[in-house]
C-alpha cells in the first residue's frame, strides 16, 4: 500500500470536491512522442512493447517525466481479450489490428469461451510494475488507470477481423442472426468483467470501458448491443479494493445522444467526445456521474494562443464547481491524441487546464 501524493482525478471522478479539474490524455502514451517512438523502435514490433511489463512500464511513464498530469494509463491494447480467446492478433505495417481467426460462421461463434486470464498475465504484472514504478518512498505519484474495450467494441473486430468504415459484416450479423451476436456479447462481457477485476486485483485503481464503436449503432440497437452488455460489465465489477473505492469510466465516442441512459448504467463517470457541449452534457446527467472530456484532438494542430483559448472554452462550458456543487469534471480529449501532435502543444494543454480550472474551483 502507498498513500497517493495527487489523488484529484479519483476525487473528481466519484464527484468529490477538488482544488482543480485533473487532467489526462487518451492515448497519452504513442507515437506523438519521440521518446516512444523510441522504446517500439527497440522492442522491435508493437505487440513486442505491449506484451513486455517492463517496456509497458517504461512508456506508460514517459508522458508523466514531460507533463504534470494527474494520472497514468495502463500501456495496452484494446484487443487482448479476444486475441487471449485464439483470434490471433496481428499488426500489420500500415493497416492497423487484424485478426488471423475473425468470427465467420455459427460454429465459430457457439465454440466462443472467455480466455483463461493466466494468457493475460503479462497485462496484470505490467500493472503492477507501473504501480511500483509510481511509487516512491512509500508516496505513489499519480493514480493508475486500467482499461478494455467494450463487449460491443470487441465485438465489432472479432466479427470484421479489422477496423471498418461500416461494419458491414458485424451489423450484418446483428441484424440477420442477433441470437449468434448476443452470444458473442455474453461471452465478451464475462470476459471483460473477469479481465478488468484483475486489474484491479493487480493494483488498477480506476478502470476505463472504451466502446469506441457504440456510436455506429442505431438507436434501439445501442441500447440493445452495446450499454446493456457494458452495464453488465460495471455491474460485476469490484469498486472497493485495498479499502478504497475504484471508479469506472464509459465512454461511448458518438454516444452524446444517449447520456441521459448512460448515466444509468453503473459508471461513475461518462466519457463524451468533442460534439457534446459539457454544460448540456452536465445538464443531462445531473448528479448521477462525473464528466470527462472533451477537447477536439485537432486543436492541438492550432497555435498555443488558440489551444489556451479552446481549453478555456471547454472549461468554461461545464461550469463552476464548489464545495456544496461539487460536479465532477476530468478534462480529457473527445478521442485519443494525434500521433502528429507536437509535443510543446500538450504542455500547453496541460498548463492551461490547471491555472484556469482554478478560477472555476470555488
Amino acid at each position: 500500500m502507498s498513500a497517493l501524493a495527487n489523488d484529484t482525478l479519483l476525487r473528481a471522478l466519484l464527484r468529490q470536491p477538488t482544488a482543480y479539474t485533473p487532467v489526462w490524455l487518451m492515448r497519452q502514451a504513442g507515437r506523438y512522442l519521440p521518446e516512444y517512438n523510441a522504446t517500439r523502435s527497440r522492442a522491435g514490433s508493437f505487440l513486442a512493447l505491449a506484451t513486455s511489463p517492463e517496456l509497458a512500464t517504461e512508456v506508460t511513464l514517459q508522458p508523466l517525466d514531460r507533463y504534470a498530469l494527474d494520472a497514468a494509463i495502463l500501456f495496452s491494447d484494446i484487443l487482448t481479450v479476444p486475441d487471449a480467446m485464439g483470434l490471433g492478433l496481428r499488426f500489420a505495417a500500415g493497416e492497423g489490428p487484424r485478426f488471423e481467426h475473425p468470427l465467420r460462421n455459427e460454429a465459430q461463434i457457439l465454440g466462443l469461451r472467455p480466455p483463461a486470464l493466466e494468457r493475460l498475465r503479462y497485462v496484470f504484472d505490467a500493472v503492477a510494475q507501473i504501480r511500483r514504478a509510481l511509487t516512491r518512498d512509500g508516496v505513489q505519484r499519480v493514480p493508475l488507470i486500467g482499461f478494455s474495450g467494450s463487449p460491443w467494441t470487441l465485438a465489432c473486430y472479432m466479427v470484421e477481423g479489422q477496423g471498418s468504415d461500416d461494419w458491414r459484416q458485424t451489423k450484418t450479423l446483428l441484424y440477420s442472426r442477433p441470437d449468434l451476436m448476443h452470444h458473442v456479447l455474453r461471452v465478451n462481457a464475462e470476459a471483460v468483467a473477469a479481465y478488468l477485476n484483475a486489474q484491479i486485483e493487480a493494483g488498477a485503481q480506476a478502470v476505463m470501458l472504451f466502446d469506441s464503436w457504440g456510436g455506429a449503432l442505431a438507436d434501439g440497437a445501442f441500447q440493445e448491443f452495446s450499454l446493456r452488455y457494458s452495464a453488465q460489465v460495471l455491474a460485476a465489477l469490484r469498486r472497493e479494493h485495498a479499502g478504497a473505492r475504484v471508479p469506472a469510466i464509459l465512454f461511448t465516442k458518438g454516444g452524446g445522444m444517449w447520456l441521459q441512459q448512460m448515466a444509468e448504467c453503473g459508471a461513475d463517470a461518462l466519457g463524451v467526445d468533442w460534439t457534446v457541449g459539457l454544460g448540456a452534457a452536465r445538464s443531462a446527467v445531473g448528479e448521477r456521474v462525473a464528466l470527462q472530456g472533451n477537447l477536439d484532438p485537432s486543436v492541438l494542430f492550432a497555435t498555443p494562443a488558440a489551444i489556451e483559448q479552446q481549453v478555456r472554452a471547454v472549461l468554461d462550458s461545464y461550469g463552476p464547481m464548489s464545495a456544496t456543487q461539487p460536479g465532477g469534471h476530468v478534462f480529457n480529449l473527445g478521442h485519443g491524441i494525434s500521433q502528429f501532435t507536437p509535443p510543446e502543444h500538450v504542455q500547453v494543454l496541460v498548463d492551461t487546464v490547471h491555472s484556469h480550472s482554478r478560477a472555476l474551483h470555488r
